[in-house]
């Protein structure tokens, strides 16, 4: 639709004002002196002041016209609108106006509506994933506390009545309240991260220093299965910006991640390296890999693949999605792949600082 500017409009509306009652004018003159030549004398000019206020009043309401329907009628639309708005409707349409400004103001009122539209969307989906993370969260959290419970009254009852059980019942207790600690650490940062109110602590840190802390914090669990973590390129200094306490917590989910879905006598490569952008790390694992499934779910919230990548490991399956969320927050990717030559294979990079010349 062709549109003009208000300032034309305003113009036309002043020619027509003027322009209609001289024309009328004359036109009267014409009937009563059959001539244009406005120096004819005429015994009354009745019909020439007659037609020129009819000319005046047919310019205004042409003129009224006009800006009710492309000023006035918008305008009190776009009122009525924002009112929807406020209350929540957004099924609303806005008549279209051939003056520019107008016009302006309509595409900016579709244009808000749709952005208003796609954050309601958007609060209804984080909505039912919150309702979700919290129903499979307390689902998690109930199985562990009826088995630390029922060993608890065991004790108390006497059940355990040799050293053996009752070491073997508190050992239970202690591994049950690890996997309650666990989860619920994964919830906290979980949340954390979801609504982005984790402050981050940008100091300048070396990843190497970050990837040899996680490494040394799991090589514990990874004995316990006879795992061997292989780690080349490690001593190399690769300063980045960021928090290294969130750091670590994004890498120990990595490695624990390929600990558990790595069978007995198997083994970890951990590498990294830099180029003139980003560092670059991988840890690659030698267990069964992910399903296109996972691939495509991976980093889905309390998503746990089918298999030996369920419940029966230990995981919350907020790990793929924590390590994600504070990478991402740190400027990175990470993702998610099968290695060609078998098993899981993640990939991350971070931003490096580059020091100035």
């Amino acid at each position: 639709m062709k549109t003009i500017r208000i300032r034309k409009f305003t113009m036309l509306s002043l020619f027509i004002i003027l322009f209609f009652p001289w024309v009328f004018y004359v036109g009267g003159h014409f009937v009563e002196t059959n001539s244009f030549h406005l120096g004819v004398a005429t015994h009354s000019k009745t019909t020439q002041i007659v037609a020129g206020i009819t000319g005046l009043l047919l310019a205004f309401l042409i003129v009224a016209y006009a800006m009710r329907r492309y000023i006035l009628i918008p305008l009190e639309k776009m009122s009525q609108c924002a009112r929807q708005i406020a209350e929540g409707d957004l099924d609303i349409q806005i008549p279209h106006s051939r003056i520019s400004e107008i016009a302006e103001v309509h595409n900016g009122f579709n244009i808000m509506v749709d952005s208003l539209k796609k954050s309601f969307q958007k609060q209804v989906e984080l909505e039912d994933e919150r309702r979700f993370v919290i129903a499979a969260v307390a689902h998690d959290l109930r199985t562990p506390l009826f088995a630390l419970r029922g060993y608890l009254d065991g004790l108390e009852q006497g059940i355990a009545d040799s050293p053996e059980k009752r070491a073997k019942y508190l050992a239970v207790c202690k591994e049950k309240s690890v996997q309650l600690d666990r989860l619920v650490e994964d919830l906290f940062t979980f949340a954390k991260t979801e609504y982005q109110e984790m402050i981050l602590s940008e100091n300048m840190i070396d990843l190497s220093l970050v990837l040899k802390n996680s490494i040394q914090s799991l090589s514990p669990q990874a004995e316990q299965k006879d795992i061997y973590i292989i780690a080349d390129h490690l001593t190399s200094h690769c300063n980045i910006k960021g928090d290294s306490h969130l750091l670590e917590r994004a890498i120990n989910n990595l490695i624990d991640n390929a600990v558990r879905h790595t069978p007995r006598r198997g083994k970890i490569f951990i590498n990294y390296d830099r180029d003139e952008t980003c560092v670059i790390f991988t840890i690659q694992d030698t267990g069964e890999g992910f399903s296109a499934e996972d691939l495509q779910k991976g980093f889905e919230p309390l998503y746990r693949g089918e298999a030996s990548r369920n419940r029966s490991t230990g995981g919350a399956g907020l790990g793929l999605t924590i390590s994600q969320r504070i990478i991402r927050q740190h400027g990175g990717e990470l993702v998610v792949e099968n290695h060609p030559e078998g098993g899981a294979f993640l990939k991350g990079w971070i931003p490096i600082v580059v020091p100035n010349a």
